[in-house]
């Protein structure tokens, strides 16, 4: 796969991020429009029942707050994934929520667990990992600027806060982690120049003949006897033709 393919842009690239987050919207709405409470579609861990909130809980939230909070991050680290990331993209989501979702399923407290928390640690946790990974200069930027932007959630993996699901935020982190070292294939890679490469011939490479092999500068280079020198009786001419005035 050509690695172009990686760095271009796409209508997916926008369309699919801004459709996931206007159906988070949606729900709330429906809820807040028909007095219902989906809540009790989250997951509820250790419990057979609870096990829905898997596939449900990234799309319900307790109140316009929540909901607002998780809008933007999962909107930016979407878009992100989607443009340096396509190939994968649809598996980094799908299955991060379900790992993650498991996860928080197994570590969870007695309690319903929701919201669209949980993927986005899996989508900052998988995109700093695998720009580190990766070794290539774009992915390893784009990693910095997670960790500038979204550096500090990391606190909310620890049981800090009254109300928050600190097991979803850890779970997440984790699935990140996994996938960052699981989704090797179809990742770009470092441009590889012509004297990085095996088959590489150094001993007749033009600029490291002007040193020796302790990396010192050579003033004078000796010809090569295998190259034919130009002769020196070989001289260039230039006739110029001019005018005088008088002409």
């Amino acid at each position: 796969m050509k690695q172009k393919e990686h760095f271009e842009y796409s209508t997916g690239v926008i369309a699919y991020p801004v459709l996931f987050v206007l159906i988070l919207w949606i729900v709330f709405w429906f809820e807040v429009r028909f007095g219902m409470r989906l809540s009790k579609f989250g997951i509820y861990p250790q419990t057979i029942e609870g096990m829905r909130g898997i596939l449900l809980s990234p799309f319900l939230h307790g109140d316009i707050k929540h909901l607002y909070h998780n809008s933007i991050p999962l909107l930016v680290l979407s878009v992100a994934l989607f443009y340096f990331y396509r190939p994968i993209a649809w598996k980094v989501l799908f299955w991060g929520v379900l790992c993650s979702g498991f996860l928080t399923w197994l570590i969870g407290r007695s309690s319903y667990h929701i919201g669209a928390s949980g993927l986005i640690y899996v989508l900052v946790s998988f995109t700093f990992f695998k720009g580190v990974f990766a070794k290539h200069y774009r992915l390893i930027a784009l990693s910095l600027l997670v960790i500038f932007l979204y550096g500090s959630m990391i606190w909310y993996t620890l049981p800090i806060e009254q109300g928050i699901s600190w097991e979803g935020h850890l779970s997440g982190l984790l699935t990140g982690l996994l996938f960052a070292v699981g989704f090797r294939k179809h990742v770009a890679k470092p441009k590889k120049y012509i004297w990085e490469e095996a088959n590489y011939d150094e001993e007749n490479d033009p600029f490291l003949k002007h040193f020796d092999e302790n990396g010192n500068f050579i003033e004078h280079i000796e010809p090569d006897p295998d190259v034919e020198e130009e002769s020196d009786s070989i001289k260039l001419s230039v006739n110029y033709i001019y005018k005088t005035k008088e002409d």
